[in-house]
């Protein structure tokens, strides 16, 4: 056992944690960072991301107060930010969890959305509008969308290299290839420390509190399946290797609650050709995001989702979970020359899986499908759109009519080749399931009773998000509960001191 006792030791180092663990060391804590992961793959989850953040603001005046306060005035000129009040972030979370989120994580995941932002900047972090993945040119000025539209300064992998900046300037110690496997209590049920496994062996760490940052079990094939269900196991990873539900799984030995979606995730259309977990080079380049601009069909050259059933933000995650379910787990997004150029930037990276043709029926041959079913397909889609004023920075309208699913926005024929197809399956980013915390970020225990000593944020934080998710909610909520947590760690920890010292 370590002769030296930490007030606040934080389990892992993405986002959640980095930021609990910054939270804990501004209350004066003496802080312990502990990572499975070598250093050479830092930054959890977090750095496959792209950095992202959904928050509750008025507008561009507002976020350029204390968040984009880099942006110069003709950048903010050229800037068309809708406003995305507490209320509108309430709805839409609420809407595709199907009122299912738990009110209260709700509320504090809007209301500490907005200073958790500047917050984020004080501690070093820039942002910048996504100009790339978010906003479309309308009448000359970026119209952003979705609701999701500022990100860290080099997206996932710049937010970590911040964070642990400051991590760094604050003195924080972090341990690197040092995964925590229990989590260890007296006969009071309180925590009194960590036991860790090096590559020397196992340690017994002694704390007075610990925050459990990290991450789900997306990287258990044997979770996978238990809870997500067959066929989960051969799912790609989209990032790193190393969540396993240890957090989870040491939390719930000593009795702490289950709770939340577990037998829901968030995850993507991702590139058929992406490796079984994240590239630290492509990082989230494999997702491919525009497909609210043309059709998706299935190996059976099938459509099977409504594309244009909202922005994508609200409709990616569980449009995810609808590939694995196709056959093969494959799915192709098919456009033509009226919107291949406003595609992201993700479909132009070197390593996509993409065909092209000037004729339906060569594009079938290309994709191995039936060429007779695929341009049957095409055309019955083609027939069926209606005309309307497009506009792809907004709910439009423009929909198809008589097709099942029908295309309720964005819906234009398919008929200026070339055609262009990218062959897609399901990229898993994180699990739903995991711990109840109350108010404070205190693990409650079977009997909703806090574990003394034990907190939680990030993605094993249960109840949130069920069955879908609003993109840019998750950096946003284990930046606030990791904020949270980490203060009211040291609180819990000063007191401690308190005690003993009397």
């Amino acid at each position: 056992m370590s002769d030296q006792a930490y007030d606040v030791v934080v389990v892992g180092a993405g986002n959640a944690a980095l930021c609990a663990a910054i939270s804990a060391k501004l209350e004066g804590a003496h802080v312990l960072v502990l990572e499975k992961a070598p250093e050479d793959e830092k930054g959890g989850n977090s750095y496959f991301t792209a950095g992202g953040f959904r928050f509750a603001h008025t507008g561009l005046d507002d976020v350029c107060q204390d968040v984009l306060v880099d942006l110069s005035a003709d950048e903010r000129a050229q800037i068309d930010l809708p406003a995305h009040d507490r209320d509108h972030f309430y709805e839409q979370l609420m809407k595709v969890t199907r009122h299912q989120a738990d009110e209260d994580l709700a509320w504090t995941l809007i209301d500490g959305s907005r200073p958790t932002m500047a917050w984020l900047r004080e501690q070093g972090v820039r942002f910048v509008p996504m100009f790339g993945r978010q906003s479309y040119m309308v009448d000359g000025k970026h119209r952003f969308y979705g609701g999701v539209n500022i990100e860290a300064v080099g997206g996932g992998a710049g937010l970590v290299e911040f964070l642990l900046r400051r991590t760094n300037d604050l003195g924080i110690e972090i341990r690197y290839e040092t995964g925590a496997r229990n989590l260890t209590i007296d006969r009071s049920g309180r925590l009194k420390g960590v036991e860790v496994k090096t590559i020397d062996g196992y340690e017994e760490i002694p704390c007075h509190s610990v925050v459990l940052g990290c991450g789900g079990f997306e990287a258990n094939p044997e979770m996978r399946v238990r809870y997500l269900g067959q066929g989960w196991d051969l799912a790609r990873v989209r990032g790193t290797r190393h969540n396993t539900g240890d957090g989870i799984q040491m939390a719930i030995d000593i009795g702490a609650q289950p709770y939340g979606n577990w037998s829901g995730c968030h995850s993507v259309g991702w590139d058929i050709s992406a490796p079984p977990f994240g590239d630290r080079e492509v990082l989230d380049n494999f997702q491919k995001h525009s497909y609210p601009l043309g059709i998706m069909v299935n190996l059976n050259a099938e459509r099977f989702v409504d594309e244009g059933e909202d922005y994508r933000n609200l409709t990616y995650v569980r449009f995810g979970r609808a590939i694995m379910q196709q056959p093969h787990r494959t799915a192709i997004q098919i456009f033509d020359q009226k919107t291949v150029d406003m595609l992201r930037d993700e479909y132009r990276i070197r390593q996509v899986t993409k065909e092209e043709a000037d004729t339906i029926e060569e594009l079938a041959a290309k994709l191995e499908l039936d060429a007779e079913k695929l341009k049957q397909t095409i055309d019955e889609y083609n027939a069926a759109c209606q005309p309307g004023d497009y506009n792809p920075a907004v709910l439009d309208g423009v929909r198809t009519k008589g097709l099942s699913p029908d295309k309720t926005n964005w819906a234009l024929p398919i008929d200026k080749p070339p055609y262009v197809a990218y062959v897609t399956t399901t990229g898993i980013t994180f699990t739903f399931g995991g711990l109840k915390i109350n108010d404070q970020n205190e693990v409650q225990d079977l009997d909703n009773r806090s574990i003394p000593g034990l907190y939680a944020a990030g993605e094993l934080v249960g109840g949130l998000f069920y069955e879908n998710y609003p993109g840019g909610s998750g950096l946003m909520s284990g930046s606030v509960f990791g904020k949270r947590a980490g203060a009211c760690a040291a609180e819990y920890a000063r007191g401690r001191n308190t005690a003993a010292a009397e």
